[in-house]
């Protein structure tokens, strides 16, 4: 089993009424939330840590989980409400206002790690979760407890304007990437992250020496890189589609490539070494497949099996 560890919310989005007043929509949402309903979409056994709440959006959140094959067994549920993202669209830009304050998602603390069996073999983190508090300190927690047994995955998905204590989280980033199998991030996240090295290379190569066996980098359109601790590099183009929307392009990437390292049996402590050059390329494509169906549909609508 992979299980993603993040979270999952609603995003209120913006609808006009037949009278022209503005209403909002919800659909479930969430970064790690996404990853969880593509690989559940892709045929891989999935589960899924975070804090839901037992109110009518926890309930719309456990409802999709659980129509993408997601196993919620290890969510941790409490009468406190879900996170709420108001969208507001501007000129095809999105901006949003997060009412999350003393939710069931971030409100999780790491004297609540659940037991774990034995089947799950990865743990994927990523995205706000890894900033709030003191749900961050949840993740970070699990991730450590976790990495000496199983694979850990991290994509930071950088929110620089949701970053309160600058100091406080790159610390936390730099425990989690030190324990780190896999580390995925963005060209714009990875020029954040890492203040030293001239290149995008180079700096994923300093990434690579804090722990990680490899970094992967995406560049949006222009496809994505995979450099390997002793230098190798790896470079893999997008699939061109006419596109609609990027929302859950990210999200959905990662799910690919996670779906693709299993399928080869690379997703265990034992193999993780053994992802090389040509493994790490036929998981980019894979991402890039499964991240342009994405990109070609409105919303985090990923593919099912059938599809790619």
């Amino acid at each position: 089993m992979i299980l993603c560890c993040g979270e999952a919310l609603i995003d209120m989005i913006p609808t006009v009424s037949t009278d022209g007043q503005t209403s909002f929509t919800p659909h479930a949402g969430g970064a790690v939330f996404n990853t969880a309903i593509a690989l559940g979409r892709l045929g891989h056994d999935t589960g899924f840590v975070t804090g839901l709440s037992h109110d009518l959006f926890g309930q719309q959140l456990t409802q999709a989980l659980s129509e993408s094959h997601v196993d919620c067994s290890h969510v941790i549920r409490s009468d406190l409400p879900t996170t709420l993202a108001f969208v507001q669209l501007t000129e095809g830009q999105a901006r949003y206002t997060f009412y999350d304050e003393n939710t069931a998602g971030r409100s999780l603390t790491p004297d609540q790690l659940p037991d774990l069996p034995e089947a799950v073999t990865a743990l994927y983190f990523g995205g706000i979760s890894l900033i709030s508090e003191p749900c961050a300190e949840f993740y970070a927690a699990l991730a450590e407890r976790e990495a000496d047994r199983r694979v850990i995955m991290i994509d930071p998905n950088i929110r620089a304007a949701f970053v309160k204590d600058e100091a406080r989280y790159r610390a936390r980033l730099e425990r989690m990437i030190a324990v780190a199998d896999i580390v995925k991030v963005s060209d714009e996240d990875l020029e954040w992250i890492m203040r030293d090295g001239e290149t995008l290379t180079e700096k994923a190569q300093l990434i690579c020496a804090a722990g990680p066996h490899v970094v992967i980098v995406t560049r949006g359109a222009d496809g994505a890189s995979a450099i390997f601790a002793g230098g190798v590099t790896v470079d893999v183009m997008a699939q061109r589609v006419a596109i609609v929307d990027t929302v859950g392009a990210g999200d959905t990437f990662n799910a690919g490539v996670l779906a693709k390292l299993a399928e080869g049996g690379l997703l265990s402590k034992q193999s993780v070494t053994r992802i090389g050059p040509q493994e790490i390329t036929e998981a980019l494509a894979q991402g890039a497949a499964v991240a342009a169906v994405t990109v070609s549909r409105a919303g985090a609508n990923p593919p099912w099996a059938h599809e790619i």
